[in-house]
């Protein structure tokens, strides 16, 4: 890379590569919601149809097995990740794996809210994973499929026990969609609409194997649980749930709205043609960064390069001589800098990251707009610099 302070000439079509609500997919416009079922209960019979075919969509897209249950339910993947933990958890032991931001969140409501005793956590620092091959798969397992603040995602389902005793429970908001989920490895797996689907916030999605609900209809956790938690009643599961019955009333609107990115993830080629579009991204950045003197990925390893949360950190000496904050401050003069000039939108690093940029890469983004950033992240880059390593002066 040569360092320029001349802006270069073509800007993204679309600045938008926020990891959270995500880009809306190519084409949007509110017009395509105007069949939304607004003004109406969500248990008429037209509202509760919307939701079925959001239900039944997902499974059909994702290939979930027939004999899985996917549910609607509030709060976005928090509350999705909640009402596995606050439902299941505290049977068995539980091997917790951290090594971002929101696994660190589930390793505090494990230990300090359900303050449960016999818990294994297992943490790695940003950049890398635990040691996955140190599982054990008689206890509860909680993790997440891909560290949305971290850019670090497990690379495939093989160190998972396919004659495990426990549950597996997976956070995969960030990666679903985007990634090859194996199914029969995962026993309860939270996503929401807001990310690769680029739907809006506030809804979450919770899948059930047999073996969860199997546990839910066997297991009374020895705690209170709020009406929101609520996924089974006098032992037997809430089937209202996994058919559009939700707990509590959705935004018909936000339904809507996913059923339009589903539709679109269809006309694309489903799953597969989802999967194809992330890592297009991925591979179009990884081709800058074998090219860059000055970034590379958080991730340290190439299989464990996320393909939505691309996170990368600034390499170059003369940063790592700053001290952290004046490295903060570098990399959030860059993403206003970005800002100012109407190319990126929301890539400032996770608040607990390591200073640098934050990427997303998933479905919905084109990669002509991620091979149009990328210069401008070397201008950037370059300018502010420029401005930090002029010596001061005193008057």
């Amino acid at each position: 890379m040569s360092e320029s302070l001349t802006p270069p000439a073509t800007k993204p079509q679309n600045p938008h590569f926020s990891s959270g609500p995500c880009a809306k997919r190519p084409g949007w416009s509110v017009t395509n919601l105007s069949d939304a079922c607004v003004g109406r209960s969500h248990r008429s019979v037209d509202g509760k149809a919307k939701l079925a075919s959001v239900i039944e969509l997902s499974k059909q897209i994702l290939g979930i097995p027939a004999d899985y249950r996917l549910g609607i339910v509030p709060a976005s993947d928090t509350g999705a990740v909640e009402m596995a933990l606050w439902s299941l958890l505290g049977e068995r032991p539980v091997d917790i794996l951290a090594w971002e931001s929101f696994g660190q969140e589930w390793v505090k409501d494990v230990t300090d809210e359900l303050q449960l005793a016999n818990v294994n956590l297992m943490k790695a620092p940003y950049g890398s994973l635990p040691d996955l091959s140190a599982v054990n798969f008689d206890h509860d397992v909680v993790f997440l499929w891909n560290g949305t603040t971290s850019g670090v995602r497990v690379p495939n389902g093989d160190w998972i026990a396919s004659d495990r005793q426990g549950l597996t429970i997976c956070d995969a908001t960030s990666a679903v969609f985007a990634m090859d989920i194996p199914w029969d490895k995962l026993d309860v797996v939270t996503y929401s609409w807001q990310k690769v689907l680029g739907g809006e916030a506030q809804h979450g999605v919770i899948i059930l194997s047999p073996r969860a609900v199997a546990r839910l209809e066997s297991y009374q956790p020895p705690r209170p649980l709020p009406k929101l938690f609520r996924m089974a009643q006098k032992g037997k599961l809430i089937e209202g749930i996994f058919k559009g019955d939700t707990i509590n009333t959705p935004s018909m609107l936000c339904v809507e709205d996913a059923l339009d990115s589903l539709h679109w993830a269809e006309s694309i080629g489903g799953l597969p043609g989802l999967i194809e579009r992330s890592q297009g991204n991925l591979a179009a950045i990884a081709q800058w960064v074998e090219q860059s003197d000055w970034a590379d990925f958080l991730a340290e390893k190439p299989e464990t390069r996320s393909c939505t949360s691309i996170c990368l950190k600034i390499t170059d000496s003369w940063f790592t001589t700053l001290t952290p904050e004046q490295q903060a401050d570098c990399a959030k003069k860059m993403t206003k800098l970005l800002e100012k000039e109407g190319v990126a939108y929301d890539i400032a690093p996770y608040r607990s990251a390591p200073p640098g940029l934050r990427i997303w890469g998933g479905a919905t983004v084109e990669t002509a707009n991620i091979q149009a950033l990328l210069p401008w992240l070397d201008w950037a880059y370059a300018s502010v610099k420029a401005t930090l390593a002029v010596p001061s002066t005193t008057a």
